[in-house]
């Protein structure tokens, strides 16, 4: 009798045990063979809701197999394991890895072959026969802004038929079939396609005052390689390249590493530096009779179209590993379709917005600042190195030292980004730009009373203009690099499609070169109206700080309007995982 409390609160539970967890599934199974497997969870259930009414009192023997069987069976039908978590290096998963070092590279390959085209193209249209700086001004007003205009109405004509892939593919391939084909075909045939002897005739007719606009026929495939060369920095840097990085990359992950892709950029800046002066000194090393750079050319120009291949391979590489997980992680939310819009509607579309009017205001300031300065610093250079050789050396030597100092710049930016934020950064290239520009325009100017002491120094007023023009160069090009661009396309992740695609469309290919066209054509009018670019440099100089002031003000405005998207994204990302985890939560109760 002393036993009996115990049997009889053990009783109900050990009687009502067989009918819940044997008897049932068993009839179950004996009267639906074919529905055993989908029987199976049933009886699981049950058994997790029987387990705290006093399953731990049953003896050892009658729970140990009903316990075994059930516990493999929930395992592997109600339980599943979880997910192996993704490995890191350097406390950065593995597959931010996987987008950034790519990305890298194709960054890399990208500007080394810009530095060889920017160098050479200026070598080719200043040193042709005919022509000279002065041809610059005309070809960027009358050639190149056509054209980057025409590309960009076709870019936007193609971005609503092709993906993004195929859109790619179809902008880059042109561009490395035609730096081939200019190497071993135009070239070779300059003297059968130019009309040197109709464009003589006409300078003697017209004079003087026609000699840009002739120089642009007369050596027209140069001028077209010089054309090119330009949207090469427009398309495949800011719109293919960036607008790519920007899909597959979120605006921490920019923040971290967009400085640091301009390391190994500019250590691309470096080594094609060196390149084009070692095929100037090849040049300067053959024998009399040969074409020198008919032989860099093609030299050059192969590299060219092998680092082109290299980066076609690495971004087809990237969209058959890295967008196919970068698109199955963003949420799908049902859309309204929309039609595709013309070119005239998109550009009344981004006009219409104040965050891309200040973005443009910010490439079209830049443009018309550094081209104030740069083409009377060509034309000073073509002045102290008048044979093509030594020209193309100098430029060389250049290029390698904006290469080192951007490099070092890329350093300093990711810490000013995380000290100062985005804002700071986006306010020193102008000041920078700023500075270094007035100090040059005031060498220009006062270089008669300062040439004794350049004499003292071992210089001429002409050597020093060419190299404090160099440094204004450098600087300028170093803080863009590293401070700019990453600010300007940092500017662009919050932003939805539709807007980033052709809000870069418009202002990377047209803004750009309306930027140095509208430098271009201040310029002309300025030599126009007061006689000589010396007479007008002193305008020159109240110009550009009207310029800076118009890009510090609007960068400024759009510091807090690029902070309001960020954080409206990111309201938008918080509010989208909590209905995500409610949709789930509401789906694991119907479930129960």
């Amino acid at each position: 009798m002393q036993f009996a409390p115990s049997a009889r609160a053990t009783l109900p539970v050990a009687s009502c045990r067989p009918r819940l967890v044997a008897t049932r599934p068993i009839a179950r199974v004996a009267s639906l063979h074919t529905a055993k497997a989908a029987m199976v969870p049933q009886p699981l259930v049950r058994l997790g809701m029987a387990r705290p009414l006093g399953l731990a009192s049953l003896p050892a023997q009658q729970r140990a197999k009903p316990t075994s069987v059930r516990v493999e069976a929930s395992s592997s039908a109600a339980a599943p394991a979880p997910a192996p978590k993704e490995g890191s290096f350097l406390g950065i998963p593995a597959f931010t890895w996987q987008k950034i070092v790519p990305l890298g590279i194709m960054f890399f390959c990208i500007l080394f072959n810009y530095t060889i085209l920017r160098d050479t193209k200026d070598v080719l249209v200043v040193t042709a026969p005919g022509s000279g700086a002065e041809i610059i001004p005309f070809l960027k007003t009358w050639v190149n802004l056509p054209m980057a205009i025409g590309f960009t109405i076709l870019y936007t004509k193609l971005a609503n038929v092709l993906n993004n892939e195929q859109l790619f593919y179809t902008c880059i391939i042109p561009f490395i079939a035609f730096f081939s084909a200019f190497a071993f075909l135009l070239y070779p045939l300059r003297d059968v396609l130019h009309p040197t002897a109709w464009a003589t005739q006409a300078l003697a007719q017209y004079g003087p005052r026609f000699a840009g606009p002739l120089a642009i026929v007369r050596n027209w495939t140069f001028c077209l390689f010089y054309v090119m060369a330009e949207l090469w920095g427009s398309v495949v840097v800011s719109v293919l390249f960036w607008g790519f990085a920007n899909q597959i990359t979120t605006v921490d992950e920019a923040k971290q590493f967009y400085p640091l892709f301009g390391l190994g950029a500019n250590v691309a800046l470096i080594f094609s530096g060196r390149a084009v002066k070692w095929f100037s000194q090849i040049r300067a090393s053959l024998p009399p009779g040969v074409d020198g750079w008919g032989y860099s050319l093609k030299g050059m120009m192969g590299m060219v179209s092998a680092f082109g291949l290299v980066i076609v391979a690495v971004f087809y590489y990237l969209n058959r590993t890295v967008v196919p997980r970068v698109q199955d992680a963003i949420p799908k939310r049902a859309k309204k379709k929309k039609e595709p819009m013309s070119v005239g509607e998109s550009f009344a579309f981004l006009a219409k917005s104040a965050y891309i009017r200040n973005l443009a205001t910010l490439v079209v300031a830049y443009g018309i600042s550094i081209n104030l300065v740069e083409v009377t610093w060509k034309s000073k250079i073509k002045q102290q190195f008048p044979n093509p050789n030594e020209y193309s050396a100098f430029m060389g030597d250049f290029s390698t030292a904006t290469g080192a100092v951007t490099f070092t710049m890329m350093l300093v930016s990711r810490w000013i980004f995380s000290r100062f934020g985005w804002g700071m950064a986006a306010l020193i290239t102008p000041t920078v730009l700023l500075i270094t520009g007035v100090v040059f325009f005031a060498l220009v100017l006062f270089s008669t009373p300062l040439t004794p002491m350049l004499a003292g120094l071992g210089m001429t007023p002409l050597f020093a203009a060419v190299l404090v023009g160099a440094a204004q160069n450098i600087f300028s090009k170093s803080s863009k690099y590293s401070l700019f661009d990453p600010c300007k396309e940092m500017a662009y992740i919050p932003l939805d499609d539709e807007t980033k695609t052709k809000g870069k469309a418009a202002i990377d290919v047209i803004c750009n070169p309306l930027g140095k066209s509208g430098g271009a054509l201040i310029q002309q009018f300025m030599i126009i109206g007061f006689g000589s670019l010396a007479a007008s440099t002193p305008y020159l100089g109240i110009i550009l700080l009207v310029i800076v002031a118009g890009w510090i003000a609007a960068a400024k405005d759009l510091d807090w309007r690029f902070s309001a998207q960020q954080t409206e994204a990111a309201e938008a990302k918080l509010e989208l995982a909590r209905s995500d985890a409610r949709a789930a939560q509401e789906a694991k109760d119907s479930s129960a």
